[in-house]
């Protein structure tokens, strides 16, 4: 007999994904926290995304509720380089981050993780994993229903 507990704990999850179209360079940017993540904690995330990426920065975005609202307006006029455009109602298969999750769930398939550390740090192993390989970050975005890149 398996015994197995019903908690449902979690770990919530932000992600960016670069496209440098003067460099061809992409790059993962992730965040995990225990919490469900708030309008601020996305702030706070794009916030650090602007300190580390140069020149204007165009967001595609879903309209989630935590990307609008009061303290992601301020952080949108404190930083005009930084543009976004809305996907449409629901429209994961536009969105790459989407397939970054997918790729992490499928490599999260068969194994065993007993609680909230196990996950995290297969998380972070996958994150580390994925951003090693530009052909598979590039991949992310061509699976997506997006226009394509200019390379």
């Amino acid at each position: 007999m398996v015994q197995y507990s019903y908690k449902h704990d979690r770990i919530s999850a932000l992600a960016a994904l670069s496209v440098s179209a003067r460099r061809k360079r992409m790059g993962l940017y992730v965040r995990f926290q225990q919490e469900n993540f708030h309008a601020g904690d996305v702030a706070n995330f794009l916030r650090q995304l602007l300190h580390h990426l140069r020149g204007p920065v165009i967001l595609l975005w879903d309209h989630g509720r935590i990307h609008t609202g009061p303290i992601v307006g301020k952080l949108r006029e404190d930083y005009p380089r930084l543009y976004v455009e809305w996907f449409p109602g629901y429209a994961p298969e536009l969105n790459p981050v989407e397939f970054i999750w997918s790729d992490f769930k499928g490599h999260s398939a068969n194994r065993l993780l007993l609680d909230k550390q196990d996950i995290r740090l297969h998380l972070h192993g996958s994150t580390r994993r994925v951003r090693r390989s530009q052909d598979r970050l590039r991949a992310f975005v061509l699976a997506s229903e997006l226009p394509s890149p200019p390379w």
